[in-house]
């Protein structure tokens, strides 16, 4: 009975011990402790127009690699059956009709012309009648064999040059090589390259701006979690004036008008940690949208809880102006080139082509063997020329207006690249600008700390009042506000720069 009782016990404390893991394991599930690198990370992992470059990246591989076959010769296999309603006929109906009587017109011209020999030399003497009788009467005896014998032979002929075409059987293998082109299939395959150039720079371009969304979300939920606690220990500051002047109002030493004053103070302040805390909400919210998370997903970052945010003296950027890489500057440019290699494909329309041709046909009936109902072919290799002769300026027209895209590219390249020195330019003002304002404002919070100790020593011992108190509050929170506002700056002007330099990554 003992040993089943400490069984149970123990089966209870386990039990006990899986239920507050339980308890507990949810509560740790929905926080995600991220850094600014892992957000980075997911943000390229899930952008969908990241994930959109990059499949326009494979097209553009796969179109240049498409292009490299215009090279190569291309053979295409064809075949096909036709049932006409008549067939082919060499002969006419004249000649057919001839030939199928060739005997019987054979027989009754030599009959006709023996007969006249025959009468001629009956009346000449050289034969007796009764003679010429029996020779005429033998002459019609072999007229009609002779007659059949020449019809049989015409009608042979006529089945011989028959064409039996009414089912047709016919199969070929083409082969077709560019010789010359007019230089159309090499700008086009350069074109394919640099469109294939042109989805990797769009890809570097939409990754950098994806990282700068990153990094300024991500900096500005920072950012207000440092001011909601500054509004929390405002709060704490101005309840605590709250808790003093309400003791003075009892003691006397105090009006009630003085009380209401700082009442005041303490309902602005808690309408200060409410508008962080929403402000602070949607920011979460726009990051965990860029990071492809849920939106409700309750994530904490790895510097919302540094007592201070590290802001270093970034080291100075010497990067040559002329010598900026960037990615939109990149895709001009291989518009340009495209440009230029389209106006020569424009050029090669009006240039001589050569091809060679090859193949092999085979046709049923065998049309170099008499028709005979079987399958025959024959080789056959020639030499395509297209020379264009007169196509009324219509080349030179369309090679200016290609010239003239050219021109415009590059004029916005010229003008994009003025504008992004001027940018590079400003961002490094911004980031000397940024940290003087740090220091500025780690100056103003000494003489804030300094200001706001005198006044509380001062209202404690009842040579201030209480506006003095609550305006140096409100001076130390402003002083607290522009440091973070400061430090936060500093970093995000130096992401400011990396993007305007194109070395965001």
């Amino acid at each position: 009975m003992d040993q089943e009782v400490l069984l149970l016990n123990k089966m209870k404390k386990v039990l006990t011990f899986f239920m507050l893991i339980g308890a507990l394991l949810p509560v740790e599930a929905q926080q995600q402790m991220l850094t600014l690198d892992s957000c980075r990370a997911m943000a390229l992992r899930n952008n969908k127009q990241l994930n959109i470059a990059r499949l326009k990246q494979d097209v553009a591989r796969n179109a240049r690699k498409a292009m490299r076959t215009k090279y190569l010769p291309k053979v295409d296999a064809i075949g096909g059956y036709e049932l006409f309603s008549k067939e082919i006929s060499l002969l006419n109906d004249r000649q057919k009709n001839a030939l199928g009587n060739l005997g019987t017109t054979v027989s009754g011209n030599i009959g006709t012309n023996l007969n006249s020999i025959i009468t001629n030399m009956v009346q000449q003497g050289i034969i007796t009648p009764q003679v010429g009788q029996q020779m005429g009467s033998l002459l019609n005896t072999l007229g009609t064999p002779l007659a059949q014998a020449g019809n049989q032979l015409g009608q042979t002929i006529n089945d011989a040059f028959r064409t039996d075409t009414r089912q047709v059987w016919s199969g070929a293998v083409l082969l077709r090589q560019p010789v010359y082109m007019g230089g159309a299939i090499i700008a086009a395959n350069k074109i394919a390259n640099i469109t294939e150039q042109m989805a990797a720079n769009d890809l570097n371009l939409r990754t950098q701006t994806t990282l700068y969304n990153i990094d300024q979300a991500y900096w500005t939920v920072v950012s207000l979690r440092e001011k909601e606690k500054l509004a929390i220990s405002y709060r704490d500051l101005v309840k605590k004036l709250d808790s003093d002047v309400k003791k003075m109002i009892k003691e006397g030493v105090a009006t009630r008008a003085d009380g209401l004053k700082v009442d005041v103070k303490v309902n602005e302040a808690e309408m200060q940690i409410t508008q962080v805390e929403n402000g602070l909400s949607l920011a979460k919210m726009l990051l965990c949208q860029l990071c492809g998370l849920p939106l409700d997903k309750d994530i904490r970052l790895y510097d919302e809880y540094k007592e201070t945010l590290y802001a270093s003296y970034p080291a100075e950027d010497t990067t040559d102006v002329s010598a900026v890489s960037r990615p939109e500057l990149k895709m001009l440019q291989n518009t340009i080139d495209i440009s230029k290699q389209n106006t020569r494909i424009i050029r090669a329309e009006y240039l001589p082509h050569v091809a060679l041709t090859g193949g092999y046909l085979i046709s049923n009936p065998n049309v170099f063997n008499g028709f005979q109902r079987n399958f025959s072919g024959v080789w056959n290799v020639g030499l395509i020329v297209q020379i264009p002769v007169w196509n009324w300026f219509e080349s030179s027209y369309k090679i200016r207006a290609s010239k003239a895209t050219t021109n415009i590219a590059m004029m916005e390249l010229s003008d994009a690249e003025e504008k992004i020195a001027l940018q590079i330019t400003q961002s490094r003002f911004k980031v000397k600008e940024a940290y003087k304002r740090l220091l500025m404002a780690n100056e103003n919070i000494k003489s804030a700390e300094e200001n706001l100790r005198c006044a509380n020593l001062g209202f404690s011992e009842g040579v201030m009042e209480s506006t003095d108190v609550m305006a140096a509050q409100t001076a130390w929170q402003q002083a607290q506000s522009q440091k973070i506002d400061a430090e936060v700056e500093v970093k995000l002007a130096q992401v400011n720069l990396n993007k305007a330099l194109g070395t965001l990554q």
